[in-house]
Formats: structure tokens, C-alpha cells, sequence
């Protein structure tokens, strides 16, 4: 079994005061690595609206690279504008996965729209940045990937790799919306999309990781690494019911392969789970797991899906210590 040490939450707006335009979630972590510090970004909400209604935006915090418990720097303004009107990004901008594209910064990111019927609709868009990762433009008014025959429902929870010289997305494909709990919910698994530029994608049109919770099973934030011959991809599930609470909120899974295709899912041996109290004592989700001076370490959200902020752990040991 892999061995996380949790070295306890990292950061949540609510401890910054009035001062600041983030008020409440860290959500969707994703970081970038420089010679002094460690970029984290993530998702921030302002307070809502008078009708209780949240817009979503992509932030970030610089961490002491000697010291990642020691926050430098507070992204003092969104680094990207929301969508105009009738753009797919018109009222967020969640989840989020960086990765550097030579001297450009590239975010892949969902966009949402609210819907009547259900709550909202999202798709994966992408922006650029030209200035180390402090600001980004979006490539254009729409999404690189949308819904599709196959694919009908939102897209979401993007995490992009470059492995080779080819650009990788894994992300989340809606199936169907259900009626649970006098509201309608989403139910959606992990897929995966490749493309030579990172623009144009051709999709496996697979969900990849099999369902433990039934065929309701929801699945998030994939985040895969290639190590030691194999690639190791940690996200998380839950079911679709009472998911806002302990009993049914998110846990970590993981799940191997050799191909990127076939995935052996083994959430027996992923070593994250909830504390017995506290910020992160009702779920743990959205993983995002990054290597740095040769130590394996994973950011995540806590309660609430990130309302109670994001948490660091040390992988104790290689990241390939766990065999099948």
C-alpha cells in the first residue's frame, strides 16, 4: 500500500480576511515548478450573488520550494477572465491542469454555463500565458473539447500530460443526468483524449477505469504519472447519492497501466483517506500528484469539495512501491 503522510491543510481562502477577492473553495489543485518556489493553481469563488449563485475562477499561491508549507505570494486577481455572453465559460472556470509548452504556460480548464433543466453544462477549454504563468488568455471564445454522440453530456476535470512528444487528457465524460435526491445529478466516468498539438483531439471514446459503486459511480480528476515502465494514475469517486456528506463523499482511487489503455484498478492500495477529524474528515479528492527533488507529493481537496480548502502529503517511499 502506498504510504501518505498528511502534512495538513495548505491553504483556504477564508483565512485571508476581507481584504482579498477569494472568499470561499480551493479546488481543482495543479502546480508548476521554478528554481525558488512551487506555483499551485487552483479554483477560488468570490462571494456569491444575492440569488446564491457562485462564479468560478482560476487562482494560484507560490510555495517556498525549500519549504512547501510556506506560502510566498497570493495570486492577487483571477489570472482569467470569464467568458463573454453565451460562451461556454460564461460562469466558471473549474477544474484546472497547467503544464509548460516551452516558454508559454498552457491551462487546460472547464468552462460551465448554467442550464434550466439541470444545474449547468461544462466543456475543456484552453488559455496561454506569456508571462510565466501570471496571467493567461484563452486560445478562443470556445472550447477544444466538447460534447460529441458519444459524449453528450458535460466535460470536465481535465488533467493534461505530455508523454513522447504527444499531448494527453484525461478528463470526465457526463452519461446520463439522474433525479436523486429531489435534484438532478450528473453521473460521469473517466476518459481520455490524445492530439499532436494539444488543440485538435482525438478522443478513445472508452471510459477507462471500471465502476466498484455500481453503474451510477461517479469518477473525477485523473491524475497520472509515468514511472519505472508503468503509469499510475490517482482520482477520485463516489456514488451519486449523499456525495455532500461522509457517507457518500469523494475518496482517492488508483488504478495502473502499462498502455494508457487497459487500467488495472486497485483502490485497495491508494493510502489516502479521510482523517478521523477536521478539515478533510468527510472526503478526499480531486488528487493531484506531482514529483520534486526526487520526493512523490500530492495536493488535494478536503470537505465540502474544496470549501474546506487543499491539503499536502509525501508519498513515504518510491512511487512504484506498491506491485500488483
Amino acid at each position: 500500500m502506498f504510504q501518505w503522510e498528511k502534512l495538513g491543510k495548505l491553504f483556504d481562502p477564508k483565512d485571508l480576511g476581507g481584504g482579498s477577492w477569494m472568499k470561499e473553495y480551493a479546488q481543482s489543485p495543479s502546480v508548476l515548478v521554478f528554481d525558488t518556489c512551487v506555483r499551485v493553481y487552483f479554483c477560488s469563488r468570490p462571494a456569491p450573488a444575492a440569488d446564491g449563485q457562485y462564479l468560478s475562477f482560476i487562482s494560484w499561491i507560490d510555495l517556498d520550494r525549500s519549504n512547501l508549507l510556506r506560502i510566498l505570494r497570493v495570486c492577487p486577481k483571477p489570472v482569467l477572465s470569464l467568458g463573454g455572453c453565451g460562451s461556454f465559460d460564461e460562469f466558471g472556470t473549474y477544474p484546472v491542469s497547467v503544464i509548460r509548452d516551452g516558454d508559454a504556460v498552457r491551462a487546460y480548464y472547464a468552462g460551465w454555463t448554467r442550464c434550466e433543466s439541470v444545474p449547468f453544462n461544462a466543456a475543456i477549454g484552453l488559455a496561454v500565458s506569456h508571462d510565466g504563468g501570471e496571467s493567461f488568455t484563452r486560445l478562443g471564445e470556445g472550447p477544444v473539447l466538447s460534447y460529441s454522440p458519444d459524449e453528450p453530456f458535460l466535460l470536465g476535470s481535465p488533467r493534461i500530460r505530455n508523454y513522447g512528444g504527444k499531448w494527453y487528457l484525461w478528463y470526465v465524460s457526463g452519461k446520463e443526468w439522474l433525479r436523486t435526491e429531489g435534484r438532478p445529478e450528473p453521473v460521469y466516468r473517466i476518459r481520455m483524449a490524445s492530439s499532436e498539438d494539444g488543440i485538435e483531439w482525438v478522443k478513445f471514446g472508452k471510459d477507462l477505469i471500471e465502476s466498484r459503486l455500481g453503474e451510477h459511480e461517479c469518477q473525477a480528476c485523473p491524475d497520472v504519472l509515468f514511472r519505472d515502465g508503468k503509469y499510475h494514475m490517482f482520482f477520485s469517486y463516489r456514488d451519486i447519492h449523499n456525495y455532500r456528506s461522509k457517507e457518500g463523499g469523494y475518496r482517492i482511487g488508483y488504478a495502473f497501466s502499462e498502455d494508457m489503455t487497459t487500467w488495472t484498478r486497485r483502490d485497495d492500495v491508494a493510502g489516502m483517506h479521510v482523517s478521523p477529524s477536521g478539515w478533510d474528515s468527510e472526503m478526499v479528492n480531486y488528487p493531484h500528484v506531482f514529483m520534486l527533488d526526487d520526493e512523490t507529493w500530492m495536493l488535494y481537496q478536503g470537505n465540502e469539495m474544496g470549501r474546506a480548502g487543499i491539503g499536502l502529503a509525501r508519498l513515504r517511499g518510491p512511487l512504484d512501491r506498491s506491485k500488483p
